[in-house]
């Protein structure tokens, strides 16, 4: 028997009683995520490195009425992403959903980048997102409800770009394991989409990619749309692929980069 997805609204996605987990979710697009499922109603566990920016979140949803757990983790260690699911569980008795977001990211020219640092990215973004989305998995299997898993990678992840050897590598690693895990899980209701964000207003990024204004200003000269996203649309597409009325949607992968890669050019204005 396939498994049948629950009613879905003709409104917004509603994620009241459902619990997800969110890495990165101390900052940026982790954090807006987390305060929009929040917002939507679901309790929220969000993981990362740094304790006082995860409580800070847990904060923040507190305020809006939500229910979040700040739970440290390093998402390269395969004990530590056990222990983030099997504390989640135990605290808000269920899980549903996952957002791979953790992430780590510098420029540098592959000729130069250091084993470690390549090592450092591979290990954040491509090992952490398969250890989190394989520990979701197996408790969503487990628990026989099926679920949703959104990871957040970038654009040149199929296209590539000079100095992101690393990150653009491990992030279209993570689109090839969504892909095959899509397959994989769709008999147990476990979707599996990526979400590709462009140049977005984060303070993370920011001070990685565009470092002062010139930077900035020559990015921005990249997007078609002339703007930066706010972490609040990425959190709004975010939600779409999370839920009910995205149950029939799976490894596939929406681009939310105000055309950026679209627009690329080799001549002409």
């Amino acid at each position: 028997m396939p498994f049948l997805p629950p009613e879905t609204s003709r409104g917004l996605s509603v994620f009241t009683d459902r619990t997800f987990i969110v890495t990165g979710g101390g900052s940026g697009i982790g954090r807006a995520v987390a305060l929009a499922l929040g917002e939507a109603g679901a309790r929220v566990a969000v993981a990362g490195r740094t304790p006082e920016r995860l409580e800070e979140t847990v904060a923040l949803l507190a305020k809006q009425g939500a229910e979040g757990l700040a739970v440290p983790t390093d998402v390269r260690d395969p004990a530590a992403v056990d222990a983030l699911v099997d504390l989640t569980v135990r605290h808000f008795g269920s899980v549903d959903g996952l957002v791979n977001n953790a992430a780590g990211n510098f420029v540098a020219p592959g000729i130069d980048l250091s084993p470690n640092g390549w090592k450092a990215v591979i290990d954040i973004v491509l090992n952490g997102s398969f250890l989190c989305t394989r520990a979701v998995a197996r408790q969503l299997r487990a628990q026989g409800t099926g679920g949703s898993i959104l990871s957040v990678i970038a654009t040149y992840a199929w296209h590539g770009h000079p100095g992101t050897v690393h990150s653009a590598a491990a992030k279209a690693g993570v689109l090839a394991m969504t892909r095959t895990l899509a397959v994989e899980l769709a008999p147990l209701g476990i979707r599996l989409n990526c979400i590709a964000p462009g140049p977005t207003e984060t303070e993370g990024a920011g001070a990685a990619l565009w470092a002062d204004d010139n930077a900035r200003a020559q990015v921005l000269a990249t997007v078609p749309a002339g703007r930066f996203a706010d972490p609040a649309e990425v959190a709004d597409a975010s939600l779409f692929l999370l839920g009910d009325r995205a149950s029939y949607l799976t490894g596939e992968c929406l681009t939310l980069d105000g055309g950026q890669w679209l627009g690329k050019q080799i001549y002409g204005r």
